[in-house]
């Protein structure tokens, strides 16, 4: 199966600055040296993934370096034209238009089926559109591709504690691997284990803003599984509101805000 860089967590956003239809920074290159460039581009890209000192957070975005391949080829026009439909999903997400991601992030794979087994960006819509079999389902794809994805795992949790109830989804809870970041640790232990989210925050609330974000994120879902409404939006508001929330380009960063928008919780 394709490296991807779905899994990974970069401490600075990665950009590839390539357009759907002809790279961009490839352009000026017209001469001999052209394939060159590309590979150059690609190796790079696989050096960047395999770098464990950039890890943070894997929901900056890039498509399976499959696609960034065959895009940066020519040789697969339906995998340039998923990663596009991808993109454009991940940006009406951040709109507030899940329905509409859904419908760009199954034409992707539609267009390129190899796309599925790495759509984590689906599943989020799915939950927030209340289908959470298939959600769960995606999730599940996702694992299976990468055994150490805790969010994958948790994200799984939370559809099926929906179909399930809370005793039900721990009983199917996906097993992961050591999450390199102990926000995400005590996440995953307070999902998998039972816990609770307030020392969860508490223990997180000094140190750096994505962490207070993750955690207050995450107590937010917790209580949001054990349908404690009010607790929820509490913490996931703060969440939305906090500088992290605010500034930062990270997608769980635009969930937090969509959270609140298919709640009816006022975030601003």
């Amino acid at each position: 199966m394709a490296v991807t860089a779905l899994y990974l967590k970069p401490t600075t956003p990665i950009s590839l600055s390539f357009s759907a239809t002809h790279p961009r920074s490839l352009k000026k290159h017209t001469n001999n040296n052209t394939n060159t460039n590309k590979l150059f581009l690609f190796s790079s890209t696989i050096h960047s993934l395999q770098n464990p000192s950039s890890l943070l957070s894997r929901r900056l975005f890039l498509p399976s370096v499959s696609s960034i391949w065959d895009a940066l080829t020519g040789s697969n026009n339906n995998a340039r034209e998923a990663v596009v439909a991808t993109r454009r999903g991940m940006s009406l997400f951040r709109q507030g238009d899940v329905l509409g991601s859904l419908v760009e992030f199954d034409k992707a794979i539609e267009l390129d089926p190899r796309q599925k087994a790495y759509l984590w960006q689906r599943g989020l819509s799915l939950y927030y559109l209340d289908r959470f079999e298939e959600g769960a389902e995606q999730f599940r794809f996702d694992v299976a591709q990468n055994p150490n994805d805790t969010e994958e795992s948790i994200w799984c949790f939370l559809c099926e504690a929906q179909l399930y109830g809370v005793d039900g989804a721990r009983e199917r809870f996906l097993e992961v691997g050591r999450d390199p970041r102990p926000v995400m640790r005590g996440a995953y232990n307070m999902f998998k284990d039972g816990g609770d989210p307030e020392k969860l925050v508490a223990e997180f609330s000094s140190g750096p803003v994505n962490e207070y974000f993750y955690s207050s994120l995450y107590a937010g879902l917790y209580y949001e599984s054990q349908k404690k409404a009010e607790e929820a939006k509490l913490h996931i508001l703060a969440a939305s509101k906090s500088p992290y929330g605010q500034g930062s380009d990270d997608y769980m960063a635009s969930l937090a805000k969509v959270h609140c928008l298919c709640r009816g919780w006022n975030s601003s």
